[in-house]
C-alpha cells in the first residue's frame, strides 16, 4: 500500500515547530520518513519569505535538496491557486519548470475547483511532470467526468473534508479509470486513511493534513506521524 508524506503545506512554525519552511528543512523531513520507508512526499516549497512559490528557481531549491536527500524518492508540489491568483499567470509559471533539470518536480497537485485547472493541467503536460488530479467533493467529481482526464493525470487525490465522510466523494468517483490516493485533513485524516487501508487504496499523512496522533495528542513531527500511519495501515491487511 503507497503512503505518500505530505511534510508542510500551508503551515507554519508558528502551528508546529516541527513544520519545515526552508530547503534544508524540507529535504532533512523527507529524508526522515524515507527512512521508515516512505518513496513520495508532497511539499509546499517557499521563497525567503515563507510563502509557497511558484517560482521555478525558488521552488527548484527544494525539489533538487529532497532528491539529494533521497534520490530513491518522488518529489510532488502544489500548483493551488492560492499561490497565484491569476490561472493564467499560474499556468505560465508551472510551464517554466521545463528547464528545472535536477529541480524538477516528478508530479504536482491541481485542483479540479479553481479556475484554470485544465490549462495548469497542459503547462505540467509540456514540462514532463505528471498530474495528481486534487478532487474535493462530489461537485469537483462531476466536473472531472465533463471535462475528462487531462493527459498527464496519474491519479486522482481524493480529498475528504474536515466535516465530511469518504463514501460520498468515492461514490462519485466510482467512474473513474484512474487509482485514487484518499486522505483526509484534520478530523477527517485517521478515519480516512482506515478507510483507504481497508479498500487498498493509496493514502497520505503529514503535517500538513493534520498536527496530531489519532489519540488526540500532538505530534511530535511528521516521522511520528507516518509511523502511526505506517502500523495503522499494516494492521489493516
Amino acid at each position: 500500500m503507497e503512503l505518500q508524506a505530505c511534510l508542510n503545506g500551508e503551515r507554519s512554525p508558528a502551528d508546529h515547530p516541527a513544520v519545515p519552511i526552508t530547503a534544508a528543512q524540507v529535504a532533512s523531513a523527507a529524508a526522515d520518513v524515507a527512512a521508515l520507508g516512505v518513496t513520495a512526499v508532497h511539499v509546499h516549497p517557499r521563497d525567503a519569505t515563507g510563502r509557497t512559490t511558484l517560482l521555478g528557481p525558488e521552488l527548484a531549491a527544494t525539489v533538487a535538496a529532497v532528491r539529494a536527500a533521497v534520490p530513491t524518492a518522488t518529489v510532488g508540489v502544489t500548483t493551488g491557486a492560492w499561490t497565484e491568483p491569476d490561472p493564467h499567470r499560474r499556468a505560465a509559471l508551472v510551464a517554466a519548470w521545463t528547464g528545472l533539470a535536477a529541480g524538477r518536480p516528478d508530479f504536482a497537485s491541481v485542483n479540479v475547483h479553481e479556475d484554470g485547472w485544465w490549462e495548469v493541467c497542459a503547462a505540467l503536460h509540456s514540462a514532463g511532470i505528471a498530474v495528481e488530479l486534487g478532487v474535493f467533493d462530489p461537485p469537483a467529481a462531476a466536473t472531472l467526468r465533463t471535462y475528462g482526464i487531462p493527459p498527464a493525470a496519474v491519479r486522482v487525490l481524493a480529498e475528504v473534508r474536515p466535516d465530511a465522510s469518504a463514501e460520498p466523494l468515492l461514490d462519485a468517483l466510482a467512474w473513474l479509470p484512474l487509482p485514487i490516493l484518499l486522505h483526509g485533513e484534520e478530523a477527517s485524516t485517521w478515519p480516512a486513511l482506515t478507510t483507504a487501508a481497508h479498500l487498498g487504496l493509496a493514502t497520505r499523512i503529514g503535517l500538513e493534513d493534520t498536527l496530531h496522533l489519532p489519540d488526540g495528542t500532538v505530534a511530535a513531527d511528521n516521522t511520528a506521524l507516518v509511523r502511526v500511519a505506517l502500523e495503522r495501515t499494516t494492521v489493516q491487511f
